[in-house]
């Protein structure tokens, strides 16, 4: 199962805001980056690294050509260079990503790059739920607020000076019953 590190850039934090900024990198082989590597790099916007590695391949090409090897040797090396690049290659994202001063939030094991969102994003809100103020979390369940109408005995009205709020009505007046809101009496 492939393992993808989390990043986030830190100027931004790492907040409700920014989760649009978060970035997936999967650790492990790159097929493209090895059949294709010049056109992966800029794919992915790795320009030193594109530097770099044009750089080492020129000049192992030209030190291979002077020293007068073949050329099925020197094809030979250049593909041990784009099967090293294919190995590498997420550890080229991640160096990209630390020298622009991202850094890494978090390592996640998941089938592809959806479920690995999806298991992030769970446990980074599940860790952050008291530390930031969820929307759904608030309790919304309570009743309207209703008018105090005189002598409707299904709204409670404070009593007034001197009265106790824990006296029992007087006998013969009705309560209101909750299973069929009727009024019965004692």
């Amino acid at each position: 199962m492939p393992v993808y590190t989390v990043h986030a850039p830190v100027a931004n934090g790492a907040d409700l805001s920014a989760t649009d900024k978060i970035t997936f990198v999967r650790d492990g082989f790159h097929f493209w980056a090895a059949v294709a590597g010049v056109v992966w790099l800029i794919w992915n916007r790795l320009w030193l690294a594109l530097i770099g590695w044009l750089v080492v391949t020129f000049v192992i090409d030209f030190a291979l050509t002077k020293l007068g090897v073949a050329r099925g040797a020197i094809l030979l090396v250049d593909l041990v260079l784009m099967l090293l690049l294919g190995l590498e290659a997420a550890s080229l994202q991640r160096w990209t990503l630390s020298r622009r001063k991202w850094r890494q939030l978090d390592i996640v094991v998941a089938d592809d790059e959806e479920a690995a969102e999806r298991r992030f994003f769970e446990r980074w809100t599940a860790r952050r739920r008291g530390l930031v103020n969820d929307q759904r979390s608030v309790d919304r369940g309570g009743p309207p607020p209703t008018r105090d109408v005189p002598g409707d005995p299904g709204v409670l009205s404070l009593p007034g000076p001197g009265k106790s709020f824990f006296t029992r009505p007087p006998l013969g007046l009705s309560a209101p019953d909750p299973r069929t809101n009727s009024h019965f009496c004692r």
